[in-house]
């Protein structure tokens, strides 16, 4: 089974859906791309067939996060905020997802891109992979859940260090730390996170998803209220001086001259 959902694709093949994203290099995202990917998740979760998905990416990052070219003029009073709200919710559907999922890790999985990679059961990520949360170089809260999900991962500690830093974590550190479960050369990293997919849906699937959905009960309605408390908090920071010079300052490539207002 093939199938197009605008820019992401699926490829159903001996109970394995690969589920990729086109928009290389970076694969920025915004509303309709999250859509897209909820729309495959769901279709593949009433598909018998499919037992198991890798999510991937074209390009040279996985996800380096949300497309701001796309967005409002940060603290315009714009409908920034609504794209966020409308984001989030597709978020939960995402975390909704019922069948098990290995996330396939090359370059950057950055801001909103490393909450996408943390949508997955398992992560497998090349040598060349890296991780950050660097929502407060933006002058912004974090979001997509993050604040649930990354210290449920690998505790409040590491969590917070990453959060009030924004520093990045590299593959070898990653690993130690539970973001990663397998590290890969980038030429294999497609054939192992299939691999491990299809390990999975060689065991008996009802009790599989049966399994999965014990472990993660209640995530999606926790992420829900996370994001709801997120996205209360980037409301009012997105109208901040300090937000306007956070995306300016990245897309200058320059450390930020923050005010505090």
């Amino acid at each position: 089974m093939d199938a197009k959902y605008g820019d992401v694709s699926v490829t159903l093949e001996q109970y394995v859906a690969l589920v990729e994203i086109h928009r290389p290099p970076h694969n920025f995202f915004d509303h309709q791309l999250l859509k897209d990917l909820a729309d495959a998740f769901e279709a593949l979760d009433k598909d018998l067939a499919c037992r198991a998905l890798v999510l991937a990416a074209e390009g040279k990052s996985f996800c380096a996060g949300a497309d701001f070219k796309r967005r409002a003029v940060p603290g315009s009073g714009g409908p920034e905020p609504v794209g966020a709200q409308q984001i989030y919710r597709e978020a939960v559907r995402l975390f909704a997802c019922e069948k098990p999922l290995v996330a396939a890790i090359q370059g950057a999985a950055v801001g909103g891109g490393l909450g996408l990679a943390l949508l997955a059961d398992f992560r497998v990520i090349s040598s060349q992979a890296r991780f950050a949360a660097n929502f407060v170089r933006l002058g912004i809260h974090p979001g997509f859940g993050l604040t649930y999900t990354l210290p449920r991962l690998i505790g409040i500690q590491r969590a917070s260090l990453m959060f009030l830093t924004g520093r990045r974590i590299h593959a070898e550190e990653s690993l130690s730390w539970g973001l990663g479960d397998l590290l890969v050369a980038p030429d294999r990293l497609r054939e192992t996170a299939k691999r491990l997919a299809a390990e999975i849906a060689a065991a008996a699937p009802l009790a599989v998803r049966s399994t999965r959905m014990t472990l993660r009960r209640g995530l999606a309605d926790a992420v829900k209220a996370q994001t709801d408390l997120e996205f209360s908090e980037q409301s009012w920071l997105m109208q901040t001086e300090d937000h306007a010079e956070g995306v300016k300052a990245v897309e200058e490539r320059r450390q930020g001259r923050f005010v505090g207002r």
